[in-house]
């Protein structure tokens, strides 16, 4: 049953609910990497909205090494984002039940980057804090593209403003009055209660990932991404292996012919 459910998170065949539960587990992981990142460079990487106005703020203020810093903030998380929409469709077009555990591991295998040479890199602040910043935004990206082409677009992970504004939305439908029955000439309002529960899972999901990254670096240091990056691999582990055995039969079978 474990290695099925597993199967079923990250592999090639999906389902509004292996979506949900990917999502939940992927809201943790950026809730983490943003808060525990925030204690390492003082900045939060997983939302653009703050980084392009900090960058036109600094422009304004000319302060020429902050704008350098945004602009590769941004070039990051577009990049993470481009990389991971070009390992999905590398995978797509081969056949590849990993084509979305791939992403995540290369999540994993950067985070765990981070947790151990982060302690290394600090002793260098000139070059750590443009580099760390740069490395988590690109994470970000890369972990943004991930569920959003997973979902169409319906689930994000890393920002919770529009999260935030939907509940709103649905909250606002829920205690709206309707004066009148249900008509050809009046439609009542009614809330999407079901969407209302997965917003709400997704926002407690990243407060709970940022309760436990914030804590992780205050009591552990870097090494408190390490946990994340093994949860991660866990994630992605079942579609990787089932990839490995396809090819392996694929191997025998040519050999022996």
């Amino acid at each position: 049953m474990p290695i099925y459910y597993l199967r079923r998170l990250s592999g090639d065949r999906r389902t509004s609910s292996a979506n949900k539960h990917l999502g939940y587990s992927l809201a943790f992981i950026a809730g983490a990497i943003n808060a525990g990142g925030f204690l390492a460079v003082e900045r939060y990487t997983s939302h653009m909205t703050g980084i392009v106005s900090s960058l036109a703020d600094n422009l304004v203020t000319n302060e020429l090494g902050a704008v350098l810093v945004g602009l590769g903030s941004l070039t990051a998380f577009i990049a993470g984002s481009a990389y991971s929409a070009i390992l999905i469709s590398w995978g797509r077009h081969h056949r590849m039940h990993s084509k979305y555990a791939y992403p995540l591991l290369w999540e994993a295998m950067l985070l765990l980057c981070f947790g151990l040479m982060g302690g290394s890199l600090e002793l260098h602040q000139s070059a750590f804090i443009p580099v760390t910043v740069m490395l988590l935004c690109f994470i970000m990206g890369l972990q943004n593209a991930i569920i959003s082409k997973i979902s169409n677009s319906e689930i994000r992970t890393t920002h919770m403003t529009g999260i935030v504004t939907d509940i709103g939305i649905e909250l606002g439908k829920a205690f709206y009055i309707n004066s009148q029955k249900e008509s050809a000439h009046y439609q009542p309002v009614r809330a999407n209660r079901s969407r209302l529960a997965v917003l709400s899972c997704l926002l407690l999901s990243f407060l709970a990932g940022g309760v436990a990254g914030a804590l992780g670096f205050k009591y552990v240091g870097y090494a408190s991404t390490i946990p994340l990056a093994v949860f991660l691999v866990f994630l992605a582990i079942v579609p990787l292996v089932d990839d490995a055995r396809t090819r392996f039969r694929v191997f025998t079978r040519q050999r022996l012919h």
